[in-house]
């Protein structure tokens, strides 16, 4: 198994318009990084995994269960397993870390 990446050196994928993802994943846990262009919403949504990111430019507005925030650059996020949770993007677009443990299989 190889150790060592650069992100600029992983494939990109298109999940849906406007947002690009590029994948790293481990036997137990997977970063995913995001690019979200200005005024995208991802639908409101949940899965068995456990959920945790952080903004590292831009902002989005975050639901999870039934609270709402704006973060922003250094703001981080924790989505328990099967909590409902959705984003939306500003006039900025973000760029977004993720990490789900397990991995999720739909990202592979």
């Amino acid at each position: 198994m190889k150790e060592f990446f650069k992100w600029k050196e992983l494939p990109g994928r298109i999940p849906k318009k406007g947002v690009t993802m590029k994948v790293l994943s481990g036997e137990k846990g997977m970063m995913v990084l995001f690019d979200i262009d200005p005024h995208v919403e991802i639908e409101a949504h949940s899965h068995p995994h456990e959920q945790m990111g952080t903004v590292l430019e831009g902002e989005i507005i975050l639901k999870i269960g039934q609270k709402e925030k704006v973060l922003k650059a250094g703001d981080c996020y924790v989505a328990p397993s099967n909590t409902l949770h959705g984003a939306r993007t500003g006039e900025r677009g973000a760029h977004v870390l993720d990490f789900f443990s397990p991995p999720r299989e739909d990202y592979k």
